[in-house]
């Protein structure tokens, strides 16, 4: 069986200077990197939006940034517009060695739904196709990096643990958004809680 590096959105938009951008975003970089060898695989995702895509705040009337909508059913919290496909936000952050990456994986390209998790939409509905491509892989054990604590690791981390998976999240290798003061800190605890091995790059 083996192990899979898996790195969560780690794009120009979430780093400082992007469209949402998620503070000390760009730290993450160096973990990732210097983790990718001790891995039988690196997948990363990408957060993959159509122009347009409802979670966007600028898709609803007198509605904000960080406002929370129904959207499809689901509670929605509205964001910038953000890693729109073909733009440079979208692009993998500078620096990240993506010459050892073995498989990219698009998430959130409905346009009526989000995609946290680089698994599943935010309802489940649909597969992005990942966990058929490391069940094909033989791979047992992932261990995730990237952005956001909060949001998309924790998602994935859920996800992973749901599907069967050893999951571990390496923590300094993660920065979080923090729409509230403690978000991050909940997100750990929720991972835990599930079956997330918490972890700190040097453990690895």
């Amino acid at each position: 069986m083996k192990k899979v590096l898996i790195l969560i959105d780690i794009q120009n938009d979430f780093i400082p200077g992007g469209a949402l951008a998620v503070t000390d975003g760009d730290k993450v970089v160096p973990v990732a990197n210097a983790l990718m060898d001790k891995y039988d695989l690196v997948v990363a995702s990408q957060d993959w939006h159509p122009v347009g895509h409802k979670s966007f705040a600028s898709q609803h009337e007198c509605k904000n940034i960080g406002d929370l909508i129904e959207l499809d059913g689901l509670q929605q919290i509205l964001w910038p517009d953000h890693c729109v496909q073909q733009t440079g936000g979208a692009e993998f952050a500078a620096g990240l060695d993506v010459d050892k990456i073995n498989k990219i994986i698009h998430k959130g390209t409905d346009p009526n739904i989000d995609s946290y998790s680089c698994f599943f939409d935010n309802a489940r509905r649909k597969s992005t196709g990942l966990d058929d491509y490391l069940k094909a892989q033989d791979v047992d054990e992932v261990c995730i990096v990237g952005l956001a604590t909060d949001y998309c690791v924790k998602f994935s981390a859920l996800d992973a643990v749901s599907l069967g998976y050893q999951t571990t999240v390496v923590l300094d290798g993660c920065r979080g958004v923090e729409l509230s003061p403690g978000d991050c800190e909940k997100a750990v605890i929720e991972m835990k809680e599930a079956g997330v091995i918490i972890s700190q790059a040097q453990r690895m």
